[in-house]
């Protein structure tokens, strides 16, 4: 049990209230484009019908990254980062690092796409902003990334505003935790035959309850992301280095050597590779050359957390014999409990530290989130709806947000699908969402009631969803026969998903329009 005064308790009841009202709607809206982005990587394939298993670090690219670098002008040598694009291929970004006049630490340089092939499908010269952007086949996952990370909002600003969102859910799960009495009987408390009113609370408490570990972990992570580069870095380069961000990088996450500018080649990429692989037990990531072609070059091979760990692996070799050095840790160059700490904070903010099980994990709290965020927009709202129609274009926009944008989302979808064989899905896939937005807007504005304006746009969320794998396949897409047989199970089973979800959305909706006339109105329509 928790006690407290009840001039405290009154105050933390005002503070958690407050703390969701005035960033509950923001909130619920990064809270559920982040548990759909836990699962970017699995949409990615679902949506652009990739079913390549094999990694590219599993095929050779030691000649490939070779020829590019004779290719590169020498300027641009000072790094160059290899990962995978699209379906298994590869992407090298050769480049330097420089100050902008305005102080804008960038990395400038050479940006090569790969075919399948190994052959150079295209090639981009600019800054990381410039180049590094949506493409054709992953316009829908950058999109749902995007918009959890930084809600469009133009840099630094949209990393703020989610930092200070994730501020407001930890605030919000605190003043929550101190505002119940008993915390283990809320656990388990559902009155399902009560006040209405009532029930929508015991839910909003057993939701929220459960998920209070998660909130913390969410709020505390995504804080830390969001501030970490826009306030954190610069405060420290400032303090430290003089302003000097590229030192501070390279003093944290460098590999710090005695400098020898001398011409020798890099050292065989592939069995450096396949080294790696036999050491963790997986393909990597991401690998990132400093100062290719040069003695001194160093090579950072990064990879997930090994089966039953959380903290991820970054493997160092001698960039000029390909020779095998040190496990060194993510940041600094000894191990620390900081470092560590720094290193396991990704895994646990996208849940992918234990595979398919904790993604699972992971958007299910994310859904419990959004439940508890929307239940507790209207339980404030039906405290103070007695007597007074003033506060009716809130719970409006309640419902405009809260099933609007989930509506928006699998319109974007799509959109994409039906843009994507055309080569427009960078262009139809946002522009669906907007015009999706609109829609719902525009239903909030002239439906007669709030019950018609959230029954509307959950039947629109059924039947969207019920269309998509259909749409997928009419498209283009891989068959239930293909997927499987090229190991992607995860295209079947998001099918499945979709055509159950939005079945059961639009069969709840009719079994309570045939109770209406017998049940009081509730906060949440059963179907939510």
């Amino acid at each position: 049990m928790i006690h407290l005064p009840k001039e405290e308790t009154k105050l933390m009841v005002a503070v958690h209230g407050w703390s969701g009202i005035l960033l509950g709607l923001l909130l619920y809206a990064v809270v559920l484009t982040g548990m759909t982005a836990v699962f970017a990587e699995e949409i990615g394939a679902w949506s652009a019908g990739h079913v390549e298993k094999q990694s590219a670090f599993e095929r050779p690219i030691d000649k490939i990254v070779r020829d590019l670098g004779a290719r590169t002008p020498a300027k641009y040598h000072e790094g160059a980062d290899i990962f995978e694009i699209g379906d298994h291929n590869l992407g090298v970004f050769f480049h330097r690092h420089e100050t902008d006049p305005d102080g804008t630490f960038v990395s400038r340089g050479v940006y090569y796409q790969m075919d399948k092939e190994g052959r150079i499908a295209s090639e981009q010269h600019g800054t990381g902003e410039e180049i590094f952007g949506p493409r054709n086949d992953d316009a829908l996952s950058h999109f749902l990334v995007d918009t959890h990370v930084r809600l469009h909002v133009p840099d630094p600003w949209g990393l703020l505003l989610t930092g200070i969102l994730g501020l407001a859910m930890l605030v919000a799960a605190i003043s929550g935790l101190l505002i119940h009495r008993h915390l283990f009987k809320d656990i388990f408390t559902l009155r399902r035959k009560a006040n209405p009113v009532l029930v929508d609370r015991d839910r909003h408490s057993v939701a929220g309850t459960w998920s209070l570990p998660f909130a913390f972990i969410l709020a505390f992570t995504g804080s830390f992301f969001s501030f970490f580069g826009t306030i954190g870095v610069p405060t420290v380069a400032m303090a430290a280095f003089g302003g000097d961000v590229a030192a501070l990088n390279d003093a944290v996450f460098g590999n710090p050597a005695k400098p020898d500018t001398r011409p020798v080649a890099v050292g065989n990429l592939d069995r450096i590779a396949a080294d790696s692989i036999q050491r963790t037990g997986e393909a990597p990531i991401f690998v990132a050359i400093e100062n290719f072609g040069r003695a001194d070059s160093q090579i950072s091979s990064f990879h997930n957390p090994k089966a039953g760990d959380i903290e991820p692996i970054t493997l160092l070799y001698k960039g000029a014999t390909g020779e095998f050095e040190r496990t060194k840790p993510s940041i600094g160059t000894r191990p620390s409990a900081g470092g560590t700490l720094a290193a396991i904070m990704s895994p646990l903010h996208f849940g992918n530290f234990a595979g398919m099980l904790s993604k699972a994990i992971w958007f299910g709290l994310g859904f419990a989130m959004c439940y508890v965020t929307l239940t507790g927009l209207r339980l404030w709202l039906a405290r103070r709806r007695e007597g007074s129609r003033s506060l009716e274009w809130l719970e409006r926009t309640v419902s405009v947000i809260g099933f609007g944008l989930p509506f928006a989302l699998l319109v974007c979808a799509a959109a994409f699908f039906i843009a994507m064989p055309q080569g427009s899905a960078v262009f139809w896939t946002p522009t669906a969402f907007l015009i999706a937005s609109a829609v719902a807007i525009v239903a909030g504005i002239l439906l007669p009631s709030r019950v018609a304006l959230d029954h509307a746009l959950q039947i629109g969320m059924g039947a969207v969803m019920i269309a998509l794998p259909a749409l997928r396949l009419v498209m283009g897409g891989p068959g239930w026969a293909q997927a499987l047989g090229a190991g992607q199970p995860i295209i079947v089973a998001l099918d499945i998903a979709f055509v159950l979800a939005g079945g059961w959305m639009i069969w709840r909706l009719l079994a309570a329009r045939t109770q209406r006339e017998d049940t009081p109105p509730s906060l949440l329509q059963p179907a939510e």
